[in-house]
């Protein structure tokens, strides 16, 4: 009997970075990347609008103010929520989600000058915080070792690259044409990297199943709103007021019972029992001290070159001008990213973490020694931007390997939280300074550079103790680190094997 012939072997078509054939694997992390800075673009558009909205509105200041205030509370809320629901129900389905409640929420204030509405929109856009740590776990699942350090590098700067861009471009938009179309602007934008990322990502096949915690996501909400609400609102409504105070109080009850129940929990929202181990607990503290360090560099850079030049420091810059000092340190965060990683793969991602906190507060030195020479303000902005992208690159690694793969989503979810509870802090911190150093200047209360300075050391003075708490973090021996991605490979392995 004649043996039946064999066809030859076709080779396979060249695989992407994330494993896969043809184009969609290899743009799997540009487009991830994309959806990271399409959600910080989302988050400062509406910075630039801010002292016309009441005008445009007919709402007050204090009312207005809530288009910034709704966005932070519903990402502080959702972002751990979503990566939980990510680990169990699949990373690309919340992804796409958090990704179409941005875009929606975009289409709102397009479509509306209803202060309520705007306010409501705003707050679907908070959903989208939930993107990078949702990005950074299907990078883990997707890539191979070698790949996922500088990934996840460039992926948790694009949170600093899409700040730098979105100024500068809402200023462009709102000075030449309205603020509506601002919002059309990021419509369409926020519809590509949603249909970009709906056909180059794929399902990740790592999953935790179990059921929802719902009680602990309604737990967890009812505390980080009373906490957020409290330390956002208390310039406004003064700190020792009845109002804030309960905040503070009911923020206290709620999370201790909320722990009290997550630690009974069979499938809890956070494990806390895994968090408040050393290498979880530390990382998750630089990362509060670290997003407060950097966003006084954000908060004080615009106003203090907008400041009208009789205050003597003030440059009197347009808007779009305040925005684009901002800009170079953008452009540092994409190309410094790649450096961040090299050093991570060389030292060790605790190293990296200490190095961008000593650098942030290098750059506050900067704008402590000069904050009256425009060449000299770009340099301390863009030093301040050079350590955020070390440390904010390196603090995902640490989680990756601190954590098991089935919980990445939802780790790295409280790292961002913790982030950004550390700016809403910030925020805070830097207005009470202000507003008790000013001046008259033509009739109207502003800020002193005396003022400006204080908040400049606040900052660097949180980032030293960033530096120091990073320092702290047990570091990874060679051997230990084979075992942690050996570990992530077998529960990948087992994972396609249940698939």
């Amino acid at each position: 009997m004649a043996p039946i012939p064999v066809p030859p072997a076709r080779s396979a078509p060249p695989a992407g970075p994330a494993g896969r054939p043809g184009i969609r694997g290899r743009l799997t992390v540009p487009v991830l990347a994309l959806g990271g800075a399409l959600m910080a673009v989302m988050q400062t558009v509406v910075v630039p609008l801010l002292p016309d909205l009441p005008r445009l509105t007919g709402a007050s200041a204090g009312t207005v103010s809530w288009m910034v205030t709704a966005t932070l509370l519903s990402g502080a809320v959702l972002t751990p929520v979503l990566g939980r629901a990510g680990d169990m129900y699949g990373k690309r389905r919340v992804l796409l989600i958090a990704l179409a409640l941005m875009t929606l929420g975009s289409l709102l204030c397009a479509l509306t000058s209803d202060v309520g509405v705007l306010i409501t929109a705003r707050a679907l856009q908070g959903a989208a915080a939930a993107v990078v740590p949702l990005s950074i776990s299907i990078l883990r699942d997707e890539l191979p070792p070698e790949r996922t350090g500088s990934a996840v590098a460039l992926m948790s700067s694009t949170v600093g690259i899409g700040a730098a861009l979105g100024l500068p471009l809402a200023a462009l938009v709102i000075q030449y044409v309205n603020w509506h179309a601002m919002f059309w602007v990021t419509t369409g934008l926020g519809s590509v990297g949603l249909l970009l990322a709906w056909w180059a990502v794929r399902e990740s096949p790592v999953r935790t199943p179990g059921r929802f915690d719902v009680l602990g996501a309604l737990g967890l909400a009812a505390g980080l709103v009373c906490l957020l609400l409290a330390v956002s609102q208390g310039g406004d409504w003064g700190w020792g007021s009845p109002r804030i105070a309960g905040l503070f109080a009911g923020c206290v009850l709620i999370l201790a019972l909320w722990c009290l129940q997550q630690l009974r929990a069979e499938r809890p929202l956070v494990d806390l029992r895994l968090a408040s181990r050393t290498r979880v607990a530390l990382p998750h503290l630089t990362a509060l001290l670290v997003g407060f360090g950097f966003y006084a560099n954000s908060l004080v850079t615009a106003q203090l070159v907008q400041a009208p030049k009789a205050t003597g420091y003030g440059l009197g810059l347009s808007i779009v001008g305040s925005g684009l000092c901002l800009l170079p340190g953008g452009v540092i965060m994409l190309l410094f990213s790649p450096l961040s990683a090299r050093i991570s793969a060389a030292r060790g991602p605790r190293v990296t973490l200490a190095l961008g906190a000593a650098v942030l507060a290098l750059g506050y030195a900067v704008r402590i020694a000069d904050s009256r020479d425009l060449w000299m303000i770009i340099v301390g902005a863009t030093t301040v931007a050079t350590g955020t992208t070390l440390a904010y690159s390196a603090l995902p690694t640490l989680i990756l390997r601190a954590v098991p793969s089935g919980q990445t989503a939802s780790a790295n979810g409280v790292n961002v939280l913790m982030r950004t509870i550390g700016q809403a802090t910030c925020s805070a911190a830097v207005a009470a300074i202000l507003v008790h150093h000013t001046s008259p200047v033509s009739g109207a209360p502003v800020p002193t550079l005396h003022g400006y300075l204080l908040a400049f050391a606040m900052a660097g003075s949180v980032a030293l103790v960033a530096c120091a708490v990073a320092l702290a973090i047990p570091a990874d021996g060679a051997g230990g680190v084979r075992r942690l991605r050996g570990s992530a490979a077998a529960s990948h392995d087992e994972a396609l094997e249940g698939a």
